[in-house]
């Protein structure tokens, strides 16, 4: 029995490390597809937001930080404000961006 239940949990936990977001992944593709506009670090380029003449959020803000891992992806995917939908960003590279987007705190 407890051989069945070691068992069980290393293939639940395997499972879920599986699943889980890749953080390098989504670092690497936000800096294809995100670092233009958002900045290395998550500190918005002054100079789009005034060229675009928005006031973009800094990623690492209590605000942005707050949002879900599926409310980011949406985001990406649909885009917000000025901001346009994100095409090259799609499927497990949202997840491993917003996950990774979650890793710039301040």
């Amino acid at each position: 029995m407890r051989t069945i239940l070691t068992t069980l949990t290393l293939v639940c936990l395997s499972g879920l490390a599986a699943s889980a977001a890749d953080i390098k992944a989504g670092q690497a593709a936000y800096d294809r597809a995100c670092k233009s506009c958002h900045g290395p670090d998550g500190t918005a380029n002054p100079a789009i937001a005034k060229m675009m003449k928005v006031d973009m959020q800094d990623l690492k803000s209590a605000a942005v930080q707050a949002l879900s891992d599926d409310e980011i992806k949406k985001i990406i995917a649909g885009g917000r404000g000025k901001m346009r939908p994100i095409s090259s960003v799609s499927g497990s590279s949202a997840d491993d961006v917003a996950a990774y987007v979650h890793t710039l705190k301040k």
